[in-house]
This record gives structure tokens, C-alpha cells and sequence, in this order.
């Protein structure tokens, strides 16, 4: 599902990647983990085509990403690839079902096509009966469980997580950990996530250690 050759990233004078080759097949759930400063955020972006490597190519079922056009390469990310964040990112002025449509919406999908999908996934996440209510009147997990939706709106070949649990309290950690296997199982969706959580990790199909801008 997901190739990366040779990927090189420097900021200013700092090399964050030394030479990344990385491998993911499909429906593989795959924790990234290392030391701080190790690298992994930066790979898990130009994976997500949210940063350019200064070398090197990343293939996503089988497309050479940054051999795209700009515009292109956003309706591929938009299309393909979903993202979820330590930080859920929901528009505070709006609800969890629109929250969930906007990437149906930027992908001009008809809105009665986008609601229902939305629904669709809010149900299967256990959020049937918090579909009108706004951010600020849902908790942390169903935040992140909103997040989880929206991100998997568009039916990305790849689902991408940063550190997905890292505000959350014990037990939605462990719901939202649990969930992850399900979307695998269920969805046979392709999930690759940073993590510091050792637990996650270890619940994982695979772990990828990296150290020093290098895969260990």
C-alpha cells in the first residue's frame, strides 16, 4: 500500500531523514516510535504528501506522489489519505455530522451522498445519538471519535495518526486504541501511527523503531 525510497528531509542545517526506506501492506496497522526528535512526525508528513522530502519518492497504491502536480497531489491527499491528530482540529461553529462532511464537501461530492456517509460513520463509531451537538458539548474521545469519521469520509486507501491518544484519559485511549483494529478488521483500512504510547505500540501489527532520522 504504501512504499517510501530513499527519503531525505533536512531543516536548515539539521538532517531530520538519512535515507528512509519503509514498507506497508495493505490493512496493516503499523506504530512509528522512537525518542523525541527522532524523525517520526516528519516521515508520517511527506507519508501524508503534508511535507516534500528534499529526496527520495513515496508510491501510494502504486502513484508516485510527488511526481503529481500540486493540484493533483491535493485531490490525491483529499481523496486518499485521512489524517488524524493529537489534536482533533473540529470547527467549533459547526456540528459533529457537518464536521465529519467537509472533506465530502471540498471533494464536491453531492451533499446528500456526504450526509449520508457521515451518518453512516458516526453510527458505526458508537455516535448515533451526538450527531447535532457542537464540539464543546461532546467529550475528549468523542471529539477524537469525530476526528476518526472525517477522516475516513472520503474511504482513504490510508489512514495516518499523530500521537492520536495523547490527550486522552485512560479509558478512551483504550477505546480509541481498540477502535483502530476494528476500522483494520472491519474496513480493512491501511493505519499507520506515531506513537509514545507503549501499549498502542505493542497492540500494533508491526512497530518501526526509529532512532536518529533512520528506521532501526
Amino acid at each position: 500500500m504504501i512504499r517510501a525510497e530513499q527519503l531525505v528531509k533536512t531543516y536548515d542545517s539539521l538532517q531530520v531523514l538519512k535515507g528512509i526506506d519503509l514498507e506497508i501492506r495493505r490493512s496493516e496497522v503499523v506504530a512509528i516510535v522512537g525518542a523525541s526528535g527522532a524523525g517520526k512526525t516528519t516521515l508520517l508528513q511527506i507519508l501524508g504528501t503534508l511535507s516534500k522530502p528534499d529526496a527520495g519518492q513515496v508510491y501510494i497504491d502504486e502513484v508516485a506522489v510527488f511526481g503529481l502536480n500540486a493540484k493533483a497531489l491535493a485531490d490525491f491527499r483529499n481523496r486518499r489519505i485521512g489524517f488524524v491528530f493529537q489534536f482533533h482540529h473540529l470547527l467549533p461553529e459547526f456540528t459533529a455530522l457537518e464536521n465529519v462532511c467537509m472533506p465530502a464537501f471540498i471533494a464536491q461530492k453531492k451533499y446528500e451522498q456526504a450526509v449520508a456517509r457521515a451518518k453512516e460513520l458516526l453510527d458505526f463509531l458508537g455516535l448515533k445519538d451526538r450527531m447535532a451537538h457542537k464540539p464543546d458539548e461532546l467529550s475528549g474521545g468523542e471529539q477524537q471519535r469525530v476526528a476518526v469519521a472525517r477522516a475516513l469520509m472520503n474511504e482513504p486507501s490510508v489512514l495516518l495518526a499523530d500521537e492520536p491518544s495523547g490527550n486522552l484519559d485512560t479509558k478512551n485511549k483504550q477505546e480509541l486504541h481498540r477502535l483502530f483494529f476494528t476500522l483494520r478488521d472491519q474496513l480493512r483500512q491501511t493505519i499507520v501511527i506515531v506513537t509514545h504510547d507503549p501499549e498502542l505500540a505493542a497492540m500494533s501489527d508491526r512497530t518501526v523503531t526509529m532512532s536518529d532520522g533512520k528506521i532501526m
